[in-house]
């Protein structure tokens, strides 16, 4: 395995965004609010680089206000099909507006709709009443530009520590740890 744990995982999401069939960039994040208690959930990994990892959400969601509580998180790729893994772990951080606007105006209309009307993580009392307001919403913009809600926008995970995981026969597995040492990373391989 290499030395570069972003080259690396360049490379995995690569190989994975070729030959998985849904969702290669899906990830299960963990986040844990003030009360201390992990929670976990499904989210796409919409970007990365030296920086870090970037998914985006509702800051009003139970995640955005765990993240407000505990700036950290970390999550888990898993692809099956090449029997791989990749763990990452840090704090987390928001993106900057324009960071945020460029990527919701580059979701399809309807996703942008979905956003502002969704109160996600409240309840709601029927499916109904989410699709009136997508309805009233998509009347109110017809065709011009759909703006980013405030409180919807990207986090930023700085990673300290990634683990690539690669299956071995007979739970013989190969696992090699980066753990951020200053501006660069130590390299460690793992028992499985």
């Amino acid at each position: 395995m290499s030395d570069d744990p972003f080259g690396l995982f360049a490379a995995w999401m690569a190989e994975a965004t070729a030959s998985e069939p849904e969702d290669a960039n899906a990830i299960a994040l963990a986040t844990t609010g003030a009360d201390g208690l992990p929670d976990v959930r499904m989210v796409l990994l919409k970007g990365f680089d030296e920086r870090g990892f970037v998914f985006y959400t509702n800051v009003e969601s139970a995640k955005g206000e765990e993240l407000a509580a505990n700036p950290q998180a970390a999550f888990v790729l898993h692809w099956k099909s090449l029997r791989r893994q990749i763990r990452v772990r840090g704090p987390v951080s928001r993106v900057t507006p324009e960071e945020a606007d460029a990527y919701f105006a580059s979701r399809h209309r309807d996703s942008r709709l979905g956003a502002i009307a969704s109160r996600q993580s409240r309840p709601l009392a029927g499916r109904d009443a989410l699709m009136a307001e997508v309805a009233e919403l998509s009347a109110r913009y017809e065709d011009g530009p759909v703006p980013r809600p405030e409180n919807w926008t990207g986090f930023r995970i700085a990673p300290v520590a990634m683990e690539f995981w690669r299956n071995g026969d007979y739970r013989l597995h190969d696992r090699v740890r980066f753990t951020r040492n200053g501006k660069g990373w130590d390299r460690s391989r793992l028992y499985p």
